[in-house]
């Protein structure tokens, strides 16, 4: 069967879908959001900032695009459930909030320990739960199918020194996308993550900030660069996209060669 250049570039458009993205008022979840939109996605931004969220709607609207800004705060389970059943449908989610606090492991306080497991595995685990939930009352869902994206780091494959929570806070991830996969596979819906190299974004500014952890990291990447946003955002599309619909139960690694070596 031949394929034209249109029936391909068809592949990597959802149009007609609706797409949810936590953490969508900057950096990763930001760009996610308006790349989904303009590939004709109905998006709906979730953050806890509303007048972030506002503004990336405003953004997506402007372009001729359909967008829902809804602040919530995804470590408050109750209210997660809440805004997620309040979707009147849903095909895609982008799981994409997520925080990291770089210290020593024999450092590391309780306090911080808990904020990581608390945002970057329960509060994945409940968003996921919650869209699955959406998904399966859909009418017809094998049929139509489902996509979710688990933004993982390529720190949910290797480790590393001073991040001992955020590691293994993204190895869950990994193995919760693993598991939920084969679970939701009979109806159609694949769970694959995006495990990102550093990129330039407002939570690693800070670190790419002191030239010693700078000249750490790039001399790790074999590629020699940091990831752009728009590297990351190409795979999160290719994801959920129809091109991907084999696709499942797996990681999408976007290191620049750091995890093969």
């Amino acid at each position: 069967m031949s394929v034209t250049a249109e029936d391909m570039a068809a592949r990597f458009r959802v149009d007609g879908r609706v797409a949810l993205v936590t953490g969508a008022g900057r950096g990763i979840g930001r760009s996610v959001a308006l790349a989904l939109a303009q590939a004709g996605a109905e998006v709906w931004l979730l953050a806890r900032t509303q007048h972030e969220i506002d503004a990336v709607a405003d953004a997506i609207r402007g372009a001729g695009g359909r967008a829902h800004a809804a602040a919530c705060d995804v470590t408050d389970a109750a209210a997660v459930r809440r805004t997620v059943g309040g979707i009147p449908a849903l095909d895609i989610l982008v799981n994409n909030a997520g925080m990291n606090i770089p210290e020593p492991f024999v450092d590391v306080s309780e306090e911080h320990l808990d904020r990581l497991l608390d945002l970057n595995v329960r509060a994945a685990f409940v968003v996921a739960q919650a869209a699955a939930k959406k998904m399966l009352e859909a009418p017809g869902r094998k049929a139509r199918g489902g996509a979710i994206v688990n933004i993982s780091s390529q720190m949910g494959h290797v480790g590393a020194v001073n991040r001992s929570v955020y590691c293994m806070t993204k190895h869950a991830l990994e193995g919760l996308t693993k598991a939920v996969a084969l679970e939701l596979a009979p109806d159609n819906i694949r769970v694959n993550s995006v495990a990102a190299t550093f990129a330039d974004t407002p939570m690693t500014a800070p670190m790419f900030a002191k030239p010693e952890f700078s000249k750490w990291v790039h001399e790790r990447i074999p590629l020699g660069r940091l990831g752009r946003l728009d590297e990351i955002v190409s795979a999160v599309l290719f994801a959920v996209s129809p091109a991907a619909s084999l696709m499942t139960g797996t990681s999408l690694v976007i290191d620049g060669g750091w995890t093969a070596q």
